[in-house]
């Protein structure tokens, strides 16, 4: 007793070191998960509806792409009752050998790509396993799947999958073959599972859409739970370029990376293992990193150890390597960035497709990476807001954590207001009718959780989306300096035109004389080549002339330049008036030669075939001649990896306007800024 008269406390009893060890147990990586659903992005009811159904969709597009099949993907969403929801994904894929659908689908950390250096969507063999874990911890049902491969005597085999999270392995029932009428190949996985469905911004229906736009060769059906029918057609039958696996890239290599690779290199010598066990590396350069690490290039590469491996990491970081290679990344293309937009997008009406922009790759971590960027911008693209800003990795659609996002980061850095956009403070998400698309490719992007909601801010990335970003806003820019200046001309030469013509007539009755020709005098007041682009439908596609006009005092040679789909590529191109030559690219030019004062000439071409809308007529440069003196056409970019016709005429040679001298020598001092920015 105490004291006090009350109980006395019982002695604490020490828990021991033996006690806590016997507590301790090795957690399954299921079990983990079960316990930590946020972590990959079911921390919501409607995160959890869109997460599943991503899953399945990314697996089924892999799948396609990887048998070369143009994907049709049929998404199904049913309401079964209060936030419960069933969902169907069909696919017509090569489909899965029956012995490996257990573990596809009911065994997380299973796949084929995680250990593969190339371009993916699913590398970690969680994805669609985690969903059918969620749906079955959330509803207590398993998930059904059927599957059939190719081949006149292929089965089609189905099962139930549930996830037994103590021991992440599936537990099978209902296994059977069955006769899957129709089909020929393909897969097929139903759940039943908790979830909300939404509309606008973060749904299941923005994501298909967003998924439409960066992978055009799919057709995607949606089925919502309304009832209602969407179809996203394929607006192309072209494939993406199928991504090989290559080896590790050796800059920004990690010095536990560099322990792992050394310690499992089957190569004998250190020389050996930076040649043959790395991308890009020659003799001369492992030499020469040896030589700046101290190290003995005939050592054994297992022997480097923590400080042999940052030695090693030094030498490389002093020694110029070439860029990783591009075939380990398949990059949309601007062609076929431009071909989704316009497809899925048609119904805003833009004004404008700025030229979408692909950078060559880069590496980080020693995984290779490249950068993407299209802008489109004006029609019924809502004006009052901020612009829409769509993120992709690895061709999927990244809807949540923007914030978070490395890409949101880089185009908040971006000075918009040099480009036609409104952006208070010059920093942040600009605001005006654009919606800018950004897509970054990798062979592991760094996504910032296993949800692969958004990508974590690395400098490299950040500055190829910056660079990526401002040549885009760039081909904006031009495009809105181009119609702004082409405006003003246009109602100076409708006053010309319309006042000239007028009074001379009324001079000539009154003295009685002949009206006099004005061509020369309405010349030397315009003193522009005039090139106007005429579009016109025709069967199969569109027929594209170019009215050039030489609106000045004395004859003009220059050459015309357009940048062409190599897939339109046609006898009406090249055996046309004025043809000069075109690279394999599509990118064309033409020759006109001393263009009389006062007359004109026509170009014209057919474009045929389902890139044929891609091209946009007023995407015109010229050189060969000042571009002040032009409307209707831009000077040659730099970039073009094209010399183009030299300026061969004096400042003496014409009348020069200078009502916007001042204009056009600001832009050409921003041009040139931007060019040193953009580090080409």
């Amino acid at each position: 007793m105490g004291r006090d008269g009350t109980p006395a406390a019982a002695p604490a009893v020490r828990i021991t070191a033996e006690k806590l060890a016997d507590k301790q147990h090795e957690i399954s990586v299921t079990e983990f998960f079960e316990k930590n659903k946020q972590v990959l992005g079911f921390d919501s009811r409607t995160k959890s509806l869109l997460m599943g159904v991503k899953e399945a969709v990314d697996n089924s597009l892999d799948a396609c792409e990887e048998s070369e099949f143009l994907p049709d993907i049929i998404v199904k969403i049913t309401n079964t009752g209060e936030e419960e929801y069933k969902v169907s994904i069909e696919d017509n894929g090569p489909g899965i050998v029956h012995r490996a659908m257990p573990n596809v689908f009911g065994r997380l950390l299973y796949g084929s790509r995680f250990h593969a250096l190339r371009q993916s969507r699913g590398q970690q063999g969680i994805g669609i396993s985690a969903t059918v874990m969620f749906a079955n911890i959330s509803t207590g049902r398993p998930a059904h799947v059927a599957s059939k491969t190719e081949g006149l005597d292929a089965v089609a085999w189905e099962m139930d999958i549930a996830v037994d999270t103590k021991t992440n392995r599936p537990v099978v029932t209902n296994d059977k073959a069955f006769s899957w009428a129709g089909k020929e190949h393909g897969t097929l996985i139903e759940y039943v599972t908790k979830g909300r469905y939404i509309r606008g911004s973060q749904s299941i229906f923005e994501y298909l859409k967003e998924t439409a736009i960066v992978n055009p060769h799919a057709r995607i059906e949606f089925h919502d739970p309304d009832g209602k029918t969407y179809v996203f057609e394929r607006a192309t039958d072209t494939m993406p370029h199928k991504a090989k696996e290559i080896k590790p890239h050796p800059k920004g290599m990690e010095i536990g990376d560099m322990m792992n690779y050394s310690s499992m290199s089957e190569e004998k010598t250190v020389k050996d293992f930076l040649k043959n066990d790395f991308c890009r590396m020659t003799p001369r350069l492992a030499d020469e990193i040896c030589t700046k690490a101290k190290i003995d290039p005939k050592s054994s590469p297992r022997d480097l150890g923590r400080e042999g491996s940052m030695a090693l990491i030094k030498g490389i970081g002093e020694v110029k390597i070439m860029d990783p290679p591009s075939e380990c990344l398949s990059p949309i293309g601007d062609v076929l960035i431009k071909k989704g937009l316009m497809h899925t997008l048609e119904g805003m009406r833009p004004e404008y497709y700025a030229t979408p922009v692909t950078r060559s790759p880069k590496a980080v971590n020693g995984n290779p990476f490249t950068v993407e960027a299209g802008i489109i911008y004006g029609g019924d693209i809502p004006a009052d807001g901020q612009v829409t800003l769509m993120r992709f990795a690895n061709r999927v659609p990244l809807l949540y954590q923007q914030g978070a996002d490395v890409i949101t980061k880089a185009v908040g850095e971006v000075d918009w207001r040099r480009y036609g956009l409104e952006q208070r403070g010059g920093k942040g998400l600009p605001y005006g009718p654009a919606i800018i698309l950004v897509h970054v490719a990798s062979t592991k992007v760094p996504f910032t959780s296993e949800g692969k909601e958004a990508i974590a801010t690395f400098p490299e990335i950040e500055e190829e989306i910056i660079a990526a970003l401002k040549l885009c806003a760039r081909n904006l820019k031009s495009h809105l300096n181009k119609m702004d200046k082409k405006s003003k001309t246009h109602e100076k030469f409708d006053i010309v035109q319309g006042i000239l013509p007028d009074l001379a007539k009324k001079v000539a009755e009154q003295l009685g004389k002949p009206v006099p020709d004005l061509s020369q005098t309405i010349s030397k007041i315009m003193n522009v080549v005039w090139i106007e682009p005429v579009k016109e439908r025709i069967d199969g596609g569109r027929r594209i002339s170019y009215d050039i006009y030489n609106y000045t005092v004395r004859p003009h040679s220059f050459m015309i330049h357009l940048q062409i789909p190599a897939e339109c590529m046609n006898d009406t191109i090249t055996g046309g008036a004025f043809f000069d030559s075109a690279k394999e690219d599509g990118k064309s030019q033409w020759l006109i030669k001393d263009l009389p004062a006062s007359t004109s000439v026509r170009i014209s071409f057919e474009l045929r075939g389902d890139m044929a809308d891609t091209f946009d007529p007023d995407d015109v440069y010229i050189s060969g001649i000042n571009p002040v003196m032009v409307m209707g056409a831009e000077s040659l970019p730099g970039d073009w990896g094209i010399k183009g016709m030299k300026i061969t005429e004096s400042e003496d040679d014409y009348i020069q306007d200078t009502s916007d001298e001042e204009e056009e020598e600001a832009e050409a001092l921003e041009e040139e800024e931007f060019e040193k920015e953009a580090d080409e």
